[in-house]
């Protein structure tokens, strides 16, 4: 089975290299699409025999779904692979063995991503494993159009676990770290406004079928009741939860600064830059043309109301087109 693996890159020379080197033995193109890198990331992916293109960056969903849509994908399934993260010897090793002895009604597999942070795993706390679909029968696959986490959901067919090593390991320090999550926080409290407003079309393909039951779980939980809890009360009580309940606390004092960074600082700070961004287009009550121009000057995003919003160019199966 040949595999292309796509990757997005923007100042990526960091990480880069080791993520091409960790799927060159078992992929048969890597294309890295760059949004106008300044640090070698061109290069770098050049040098190790990956294509790289160029194309201005909205945002993940959209610059990935481009790439599906438009570049020249040869592979019969294809890999999403972020810079920061790695496939592991066992688990290239697996998909070796495994991806060609496949049934043809498996069209999507999922992996077991671990996060590094400050050179440790964070083995509690709710953050292993993290199941997602990363590998895909091309043409049975796209990415959701979200602006903060979207999944791959696939269609025509039933999806398959994979169990080997699968790394999300970022080499930046606490301030790129934060500064990172700042950045998430403002696309995730549009999604919340949009969930509250009905500003735009919400990409509802997300489920256990169409990609793995923990993230289609995970959603309906944030959107069905963490959202609808104040964010003085939830952020508080998730932190508590991940900490104590999910025995976050046996990850150690690296542990405890990445569980109340991202467990609680940062989903405080979305609770926080919603109230804000409330307050600022309430005077509009229901013009979503212009709570949406509003919006997109306050947050340097450009958001389209719903009437002008049109659906992705390459959804082959109805059911998984996001309802306008």
């Amino acid at each position: 089975m040949s595999i292309t693996a796509v990757i997005l890159t923007y100042n990526e020379a960091l990480h880069l290299e080791r993520a091409i080197r960790s799927i060159q033995a078992f992929t048969d193109q890597i294309v890295v699409v760059d949004s106008g890198s300044s640090d070698g990331t061109a290069e770098i992916a050049q040098r190790l025999g990956a294509e790289v293109h160029t194309h201005a960056f909205v945002n993940q969903a959209r610059q990935f779904q481009w790439a599906l849509d438009t570049l020249d994908i040869r592979g019969e399934w294809v890999l999403r692979l972020d810079a920061d993260e790695i496939i592991e010897p066992d688990l290239a090793r697996e998909i070796g063995e495994k991806l060609p002895r496949l049934p043809a009604e498996v069209v999507g597999v999922n992996l077991k991503r671990k996060h590094i942070f400050m050179d440790r795993w964070v083995r509690h706390g709710g953050r292993y494993p993290l199941v997602m679909l990363r590998l895909w029968r091309h043409g049975k696959g796209r990415v959701e159009d979200r602006w903060m986490d979207e999944h791959v959901v696939v269609w025509g067919g039933r999806t398959v676990t994979f169990d080997g090593g699968f790394a999300d390991h970022n080499l930046h320090d606490l301030s790129y770290f934060t500064d990172k999550h700042n950045k998430y926080a403002t696309r995730e409290a549009i999604e919340v406004l949009n969930q509250r407003l009905g500003l735009f079309a919400r990409d509802e393909a997300l489920s256990a079928r169409s990609a793995s039951f923990q993230a289609s779980f995970k959603r309906w939980v944030k959107e069905r009741v963490y959202n609808r809890i104040p964010f003085t009360v939830s952020a508080t009580l998730y932190f508590l939860y991940r900490y104590i309940v999910q025995l976050g606390f046996l990850d150690g004092r690296s542990g405890l600064v990445y569980h109340f960074l991202q467990g609680c600082w940062y989903r405080f700070l979305v609770g926080a830059k919603v109230m804000e961004l409330e307050r600022a287009v309430a005077h509009l009550h229901d013009d979503k043309a212009a709570i949406c121009a509003e919006l997109s000057r306050l947050t340097g995003h450009k958001l389209v109301a719903r009437s002008d919003t049109v659906a992705p160019t390459d959804v082959r199966d109805p059911q998984l087109a996001p309802r306008l």
